[in-house]
Formats: C-alpha cells, structure tokens, sequence
C-alpha cells in the first residue's frame, strides 16, 4: 500500500514499504498575450511578479505596478495575491486579492493578460548506483535513495526540511545540496537556532540598526543578508519561538528582510534548508509551530536514517574518517582497522550516529599505540567485554561499597562520553536528554575530564 508522506502539495515524496519510489516536482508555465507573445517556466515556489527588476517575472508593461502580485504553493495549491497593485489582478475575469490557481486559468494584471500552467512531473526513484554524493558517504539502499533525491533537488531552488536525530549528518547533507546547486559559489551559512538565546535570533536572522536597542554600537547584517546569492542552513529550526515565526515566513514568502529598528526592507536572494530532530507535524498539532510555516518550508521533506539501521555503511565510514585522521598526520605510518575491531564498530548501536562514530573512530586513532587499531583501543562501551561488566569482575576483591563506587563512576563517566558525543559537546542538549539539571551534570562533567561547550 501507497504511503503519502503527507496530504499536501508539499509532500512531493511517495513512499511505498517505507522507501520513496517517486519525486513529484511542480512547475509554473505563464503563457504572457502581446506581440510577441511570451512563454516563461517557473519552478520556484514563490514567484513574484511585477515591473521592477527584482521580480521572477519582469513585465515592463506601464499597466503593471512594479509588485504587482506573486503565485505561492501552499498545501492545498498554488495561490494568487494581489501586492496591492494600481490596477489590480484579475482570474478569469474577477478581481481578486487573493485566489487560488487552477491549471489553464485567464489572468488579467491590469489589462496585461496572461495563462496560467501547473505542470507536474513524476520522477520514478531508482537507488544511486554509488557509494558518494558530494561530502556524503553510504552503500545503503537508504542512502542510495537519498543520493537519488538531492541529484534531482539539489540544482533547484526549492526550499528542503531535513529531519532526523542528533548526529545523522543534516549539515553535511545541507553543504552537499548547497555545492552540488546554482549557488554553490554563494556562501553557504550554518546557524544553530538552539545555540543562541531566544531573545537574540531576530538580530542573528535580520540584523539591526544602529541604536536598535541597549548596546547596538553599529549596524549589523544579519545571517539571510550574509548568506545572499548562496544557501541559509538553519539547524533546530523548531527552537524557533512563535513570535519570530511569522517574520521567518514573511523572509520567504516575500525575499526581503527588516532590520530590528529599521522600517526599510531589504531584498534577499536566498535558498533556505531547514533541520530538526523534532516531528514538526507534532509541533503544529501541539501549537508550537506554526502550520503555514511548516507547508512553506516542507516542499521537500528528508528524513536521515539513524546509523543502526544502515549497519553496511559504519565500516565504509570508519575507513573514510580513519584516512581523514591520517591525512591529517602525514609524518605518522597510517593506520589501519584490525577485523575485530571493525566486527565490534557494526555490532555497536550507535546511539550518537554518525557524529559518534567519527568521535570514536579520532579517539581510537590518537590513542593507539599500534599502526593497527585493535579491540582494546576503542571505548570500553562499545569493545564487547571491555564495558561495565568487566569492571565489575575487576573489583570483586574489594569491600561491596568500594566495589559498588568504582562500578558507578565507570558507568558515569562512559555514559557522560557517549551522551556528550551524541550531543556535539552541548551541556544543555546533554542535560535535556539526560533529564538532568545542567548544573549537576557540569559538575559531573568537570569530575570525570570531560571536555565540552560551555553553552
């Protein structure tokens, strides 16, 4: 049985027995009346019209004002708005301010008359016959189909949500859209929405004025204004409060950005890529994301596979991140896996993912006394026998309390190494995981060694 990814326009993935087997990707056709007459294919979502320069569509007609209207899909459709125009916009011979589009619709932009087309394409989902796309690694047929789906997305503009757990490799996925598009000689800009005090993202996303509050010395772009002509990245994009939704939505909807302080707008030319490892669906049901938000940013929705169920990719990763170590040290004899320690790498669940593996992988490198990486050089938690069970059978000489505190701080600190690896060294994100108070597991943290970001 056929499984939608969602019931909306948005959802451009088909799944079947939880793989994807076709990519619908929608297009804009305008059919524009004069002699001679035009025709113009679109394929971005948003499309503005008008007769200033900035605009997708630039009519140089003196009927049209200079932002007349633009088409927007949203979940049930294409719409038309009216941008306020002099002489209005008309579908099929009604004015409107807002409508939707149906496939062969008459527009009328104030006399300037023009057809509208939605053509829809159906691409079949065949798993890439490589191990590589870009900066991404993966034998498994969920990553083949992935790689599949960024070949196709990559050079377009649409805006991409990439979802998943802490560590499945959403940057990398992001840089590689980014370098594999039109704008990859734009910048490409990564910003963490969980990184930065709620009360500091508009000033982060939009920048500021000069006197714009307490401390403003001087004016300040923000990242959409840093990231023009290339890729905005926005990790945790579901940190986002609900005050700020609305102006994120307008960035898109309109490309243009407002200063904290400034009444001026800013055009922006940017492709954004959204990541989360919430269920956003969730969070528009439980009201703490926006549903219009959400349809805008989800034209085309990833969702990264956890390490433990593409158990075929850990040894194809490990030897790519152990050549990575030895690049780096080029004076040093290269290392290499021993065949149990690469039995025990697979057999690992991997509960920090891929962010994980590359941690231990740089441990085992920096540590082993060997040019080959044997068992008893990777963690105790992941080297069968080498783990708190061991240690146990280690202390039996000793009296039940001295026993019982060697076994606790072992278990503590390789689980604090395993919890701050799949956090990325973040306190905060360990302690909300861990459903800890952050002031006691720093204090942990600070007893063990264990080095973090002090966030």
């Amino acid at each position: 049985m056929d499984e939608i990814l969602d019931d909306s326009l948005t959802a451009q993935i088909q799944y079947q027995d939880g793989h994807p087997v076709t990519l619908r990707q929608s297009k804009v056709r305008l059919l524009i009346k004069g002699e001679p007459a035009q025709e113009l294919i679109c394929e971005k979502d948003t499309i503005s019209i008008g007769s200033a320069q900035r605009n997708d569509v630039v009519l140089k007609d003196r009927r049209v004002s200079r932002e007349h209207c633009k088409i927007v899909l949203e979940p049930l459709g294409y719409v038309i708005t009216d941008l306020g125009s002099t002489n209005g916009t008309y579908v099929n011979k009604t004015r409107v301010r807002e409508a939707f589009l149906t496939s062969g619709a008459n527009l009328d932009l104030g006399g300037l008359e023009m057809k509208f087309f939605i053509i829809n394409k159906q691409i079949k989902i065949a798993p890439s016959t490589e191990d590589r796309f870009g900066l991404i690694i993966g034998r498994s047929r969920q990553m083949r189909e992935i790689f599949t789906i960024l070949e196709k997305i990559s050079p377009t503009n649409s805006t991409v949500v990439l979802e998943g757990q802490t560590g499945t490799g959403k940057e990398v996925v992001s840089r590689t859209i980014h370098t594999q598009s039109l704008r990859a000689n734009g910048p490409f800009v990564v910003f963490d929405c969980s990184a930065v005090p709620k009360d500091l993202l508009e000033t982060e996303l939009f920048g500021h004025e000069r006197g714009a509050f307490t401390g403003a010395s001087q004016s300040r772009k923000g990242l959409f204004e840093m990231a023009d002509g290339g890729t905005l990245f926005l990790d945790e994009i579901g940190e986002l409060g609900l005050d700020l939704q609305p102006k994120l939505l307008r960035a898109l909807e309109h490309r243009e950005i407002r200063r904290v302080g400034s009444n001026k707008s800013v055009p922006i030319d940017v492709r954004l890529i959204a990541a989360t490892n919430r269920d956003l669906q969730k969070e528009v049901r439980a009201k703490r994301f926006r549903e219009d938000l959400y349809f805008r940013l989800s034209v085309v929705k990833i969702k990264l596979p956890e390490l433990k169920r593409r158990s075929e990719d850990i040894e194809l990763l490990a030897n790519h991140f152990l050549e990575m170590m030895n690049r780096q040290n080029p004076s040093a004899t290269p290392k290499s896996f021993a065949p149990q320690a690469l039995a025990a790498l697979r057999a690992y669940a991997w509960p920090g993912n891929v962010r994980e593996l590359l941690n231990v992988v740089e441990r085992a490198s920096l540590f082993a006394d060997e040019d080959i990486i044997q068992l008893e050089d990777l963690p105790k938690h992941i080297a069968p026998g080498q783990g708190v069970a061991e240690c146990v059978n280690d202390v039996f000489d000793n009296d039940f309390k001295q026993a019982k505190e060697i076994w606790v701080e072992q278990f503590e600190k390789e689980y604090l190494s395993s919890l701050l690896a799949r956090c990325n060294g973040s306190l905060s994100a360990a302690a909300k995981e861990a459903d800890l108070d952050r002031k006691h597991l720093r204090k942990l943290v600070r007893k063990y060694g264990l080095i973090t970001q002090e966030d």
